[in-house]
């Protein structure tokens, strides 16, 4: 009998520590770059990047206004039998358009660049962890993954997404 006893508490022992360590293991997930859209947006930083960006656009737009006028002349130095004009042309277009492909390149790559400098500032990052560790600590997860950089997560439900309660968080902190 004592036996059984015991057997049944050590069965029921590690039915209850089964049952506690299924509440100890709670997940939830992040969009970070939502979270950097959402908030991190109105920021100084960002705004000064969004200028600059503007800016390199601004150059290109006018690089290819440029290119198509002289396209244009062109045709019409063809168009007139002036094909001395029309080679100078030609030439000119070339050039133009070799400077606007490597123009293009290099800002592309330093936006980029200042673009993941900006998501990664280590004062932006900290103020994020730090509100996701509040989070998780009084909601009781264990875990935060970052829905975007995890390729293993194939599914979750969305009641363990906290980003809109992150976003909302830290707007309230940049506020007071």
């Amino acid at each position: 009998m004592k036996k059984y006893l015991f057997a049944f508490c050590l069965a029921l022992g590690g039915l209850g520590f089964s049952l506690s360590a299924q509440q100890l293991t709670r997940f939830a997930v992040v969009d970070l770059p939502r979270v950097y859209v959402s908030f991190f947006r109105e920021s100084r930083a960002v705004r000064e990047f969004e200028e600059r960006s503007a800016r390199v656009q601004s150059e290109i737009d006018r690089m290819n206004a440029e290119i198509q006028t002289l396209r244009q002349n062109q045709i019409s130095a063809e168009f007139q039998g002036n094909q001395e004009q029309a080679l100078r042309l030609e030439s000119e277009i070339n050039r133009k358009s070799d400077y606007l492909t490597e123009y293009y390149r290099l800002k592309t790559a330093e936006l980029e660049s200042q673009k993941a400098r900006l998501s990664q500032s280590s004062s932006f990052l900290e103020q994020v962890y730090d509100e996701i560790r509040f989070i998780a600590e009084s909601e009781g997860y264990t875990m935060v993954l970052n829905l975007k950089e995890n390729t293993g997560i194939l599914w979750y439900s969305p009641t363990v997404d906290i980003t809109d309660k992150l976003i909302q968080n830290l707007t309230e902190k940049a506020r007071r």
